[in-house]
Order: C-alpha cells, then sequence, then structure tokens
C-alpha cells in the first residue's frame, strides 16, 4: 500500500502547474474505503490563489464523497530534478488542516514523504498537527 502511493504521487507531480516557482508536488491520497485521489500544487499570478497538492487531491476526495482519510503520500521538487536532487517535501500547515477535516479526534492519519519510489520517510498527520481543532471541537453546537 505504501509504495504504491508513493508511485502514485510520483505520477500526480507531473500534473502540476507551477511557472512561478517551479516547485513541482505530487501527492496520493487514500480513503478508508481504498480509493485514491491523486493532485497536484495549481499555482496562481496571484499567489494567495495557489493550491497545493494535497488540498487538490483532497478536494477531488470530497468531491466523490469520500469523508474519510486513512493516508497520503508526498512528493516535490524543483522542476526537471532527478531523484538525487529531490527532498522531502511535507505538507504546510493549511493542508494539515485540511486533512484533518476528514479525520476523526480518536483516529490518525499515514503521511508518507518521498525522495523516490523506494526512499520515503514516514510520519503521522497527528504528529505533524499536534492538539489539532476539528470538528469534534465543534459537537457543542449540535447539543
Amino acid at each position: 500500500m505504501k509504495a504504491r502511493l508513493v508511485k502514485e504521487a510520483f505520477e500526480a507531480r507531473q500534473g502540476s502547474y507551477s511557472p512561478y516557482s517551479r516547485f513541482q508536488v505530487g501527492a496520493a491520497l487514500m480513503t478508508a474505503d481504498g480509493q485514491i485521489f491523486r493532485g497536484a500544487n495549481i499555482e496562481n499570478a496571484s499567489y494567495g490563489a495557489t493550491i497545493c497538492a494535497e488540498r487538490t487531491a483532497a478536494v477531488k476526495a470530497a468531491f466523490s464523497g469520500a469523508r474519510s482519510f486513512v493516508a497520503i503520500a508526498v512528493v516535490g521538487s524543483q522542476e526537471g530534478a532527478g531523484h538525487e536532487d529531490m527532498a522531502y517535501a511535507y505538507p504546510c500547515g493549511i493542508c494539515r488542516q485540511f486533512l484533518r477535516e476528514f479525520l476523526p479526534q480518536e483516529e490518525d492519519m499515514l503521511v508518507l514523504v518521498a525522495k523516490s519510489p523506494d526512499q520515503y520517510l514516514e510520519t503521522t498527520l497527528n504528529t505533524l498537527l499536534p492538539q489539532s481543532f476539528g470538528p469534534s471541537d465543534l459537537d457543542y453546537l449540535h447539543d
């Protein structure tokens, strides 16, 4: 499962539109039912309108009806970089919070960051976003 997600993230990176930073990011997100959704970063001349690869994949998954995410793989590098020049590209803070929306408080999500299809690090969303705020924090509104 991990190797497949990393491979999918590398393939997703090819869909990057990054004419300004030239930093191409791909993500592959797995839902609780095993579906995989891919995304790439899409930049915009108005930088605030740029969307990261992780959120692209998450929006595609949510639009398709998925509400529970279990794992994501992320890869990123400068355009044209080979595996030897790649760095580990972790999800940004906004992406971490966005993914948290689809993670029950008592569960966690596997996060893989890769330099190559066989060289990746593993962590979790709760490690990257400790003491996070999520839907369960708003339950009092529904009493």
